[in-house]
């Protein structure tokens, strides 16, 4: 069965949007442009328009016109338990990390209630810039027992995910608790995730766990709100 003609109209606009034909920001042509660039009615154009206006490729500005927007990235792990890589993997958008830190430190009051471990407590402290396509999308800092892992501190995290090598080492995680706030970026958030400054983040909390419900990871994540989004599922 053929695509009907604003559906191919849609995937040739698309195809213009990810060569940089149309750039981001930027206005596309009027509908009438459009009506006339591929000779059909503009209410063709309108709906291929409005397709990818639901798809986040495009929004529709009042007095202004239409112009190329960012899509946001699905975040889908507030369901489930999947590493940051290979869920950017499995969507095809090419992870990467930049470990900005790894030390040991001595657990603060709020690490150490999160980890379930006295304060002073020595631990890892990981900070890591991630990527999709090359953009900047979350700065995450995780905290993880020494005692659990005395040599963690020789694996290079820019290449290989935490989870995975918690799996790898014989704890994989079972389970995590998540909180969801709001933050605002400071100058050097700012800086680090290529927003401007005091724009809004989403800030996750996140405890993960091994078999009886033990600690093994604290984490705090910092997502750009303008590219990401959060599915929650619940059922009853």
């Amino acid at each position: 069965m053929k695509n009907p003609l604003h559906k191919k109209i849609e995937m040739d606009i698309l195809k213009k949007i990810e060569s940089g034909e149309y750039p981001l920001n930027e206005l596309i042509p009027t509908e009438m442009e459009l009506a006339d660039s591929y000779d059909v009615s503009r209410p063709t154009i309108r709906q291929a328009i409005q397709s990818l206006v639901n798809a986040g490729y495009l929004e529709k500005r009042r007095k202004r016109g239409t112009i190329v927007k960012q899509p946001k990235i699905e975040q889908e792990f507030t369901r489930s338990i999947e590493s940051f890589n290979s869920e950017l993997y499995r969507k095809g958008l090419f992870p990467q990390t930049q470990v900005l830190s790894f030390t040991k430190t001595k657990a603060t009051k709020d690490v150490a209630k999160n980890l379930e471990l006295n304060v002073d407590t020595p631990v890892y402290k990981l900070t890591r810039l991630r990527f999709a396509k090359d953009q900047p999308v979350v700065f995450v800092t995780s905290f993880i027992p020494c005692e659990m892992f005395p040599h963690l501190n020789e694996i290079d995290f820019s290449q290989q995910s935490l989870y995975k090598t918690f799996e790898q080492m014989g704890k994989p995680v079972c389970s995590a608790r998540r909180k969801l706030e709001i933050a605002s970026a400071d100058e050097t958030l700012s800086h680090l995730l290529d927003i401007s400054e005091n724009d809004p983040l989403f800030l996750f909390c996140t405890q993960g766990f091994i078999a009886e419900k033990i600690p093994i990871e604290y984490s705090i994540a910092k997502y750009r709100s303008d590219i990401n989004h959060f599915i929650f599922e619940v059922s009853v």
